[in-house]
């Protein structure tokens, strides 16, 4: 069998939209940040993903899922890693960095996820992807050097590496339930760690926001994290781990260009340079091929028919 990844396949579009929409959470949590407690944010952005998600649901009457029980553990690993641990260490690698530089550091999340699809969960490995996943990492540290300090690895950087751990561990553990509703997963993970960190930081001495503010926070993680968690979750489904995460490590990007406008953040030489790094890191991932041929036995298999979606279906 043949592939090669075209923009117009429906995976491609949906980790691609993914990417846009977690992309821009970044410089809108730091908005968020000057009047919410970094843990409770955390909490805020899943909580709202998963009430979203769970009205969405009930709006459109979605049949229940049956989690077969073997499928449990991989998803409760990728709750705490993705949803508890992830969005904490985000918030508190942002509330000491630039939104720009934060949202750049953030590419260390596809390489993790690569690294883990690739030595832990034996996915495919070409030398392109490999030579991108250099190249991002060379923006991620130059994003670290000063030219007084030198290479200076403080605790926010080391956070924001932590998060995209994090969530890199999660989108392999993610891929083992991907073939359940999207919808379904991306709600029980918001809904679950939502809560946990809600409680965990009201009993670290957070206060509630003002309604406003607490509403725009749940707004703003139901599109950041709940529809784009959906949409990856139909990557993860189309694509698998490491070439999903590939297409989503566009994300950034978008979050750097907005932070520039909406923020002020200053454009400095080390970070031109990591945008351009991680630029070519991200086109050697998307301009990809992924080509190879094998044969199996006769099977039989069945698929729904979507309009305009003839080879969605897995066999």
């Amino acid at each position: 069998m043949t592939a090669v990844v075209r923009l117009g396949q429906s995976g491609v579009l949906a980790a691609l939209g993914a990417a846009v929409l977690f992309g821009v959470g970044t410089p809108l949590a730091k908005l968020l940040l000057g009047d919410i407690n970094p843990w409770l944010l955390a909490g805020l952005f899943y909580l709202g993903s998963g009430l979203g998600l769970w009205l969405f649901r009930r709006l459109r009457r979605a049949v229940p899922v049956r989690l077969p029980n073997h499928e449990w553990p991989w998803l409760a690993g990728a709750i705490v890693s993705g949803g508890v641990i992830g969005p904490v260490l985000l918030m508190l690698g942002l509330s000491n960095m630039s939104a720009t530089g934060a949202a750049l550091l953030l590419n260390a999340e596809g390489i993790f996820t690569a690294l883990l699809a690739w030595f832990i969960f034996k996915e495919n490995v070409n030398r392109r992807t490999a030579l991108g996943m250099l190249a991002i990492v060379l923006g991620a540290v130059s994003l670290s050097w000063s030219p007084a300090t030198g290479f200076d690895l403080g605790w926010p950087t080391l956070a924001i590496l932590g998060a995209g751990l994090a969530w890199g561990l999660d989108n392999n553990l993610t891929r083992r339930v991907s073939q359940v509703d999207a919808s379904w997963i991306a709600s029980v993970k918001g809904l679950v760690a939502g809560s946990v960190n809600m409680v965990l930081a009201l009993f670290a001495g957070a206060s509630l926001p003002p309604l406003l503010l607490l509403l725009g926070a749940a707004g703003v993680g139901f599109v950041v994290y709940g529809v784009s968690l959906v949409l990856f979750v139909v990557g993860l489904r189309h694509l698998g781990t490491a070439r999903t995460a590939a297409y989503f490590s566009v994300a950034p990007f978008f979050g750097a260009a907005l932070a520039v406008p909406l923020l002020g953040d200053a454009i400095t030489p080390s970070l031109l340079f990591a945008a351009l790094a991680m630029g070519v890191g991200v086109w050697l991932h998307l301009t990809e091929r992924h080509d190879h041929a094998h044969r199996h036995g006769a099977l039989t298999h069945s698929h729904p028919h979507f309009p305009d979606a003839h080879h969605r279906h897995r066999h």
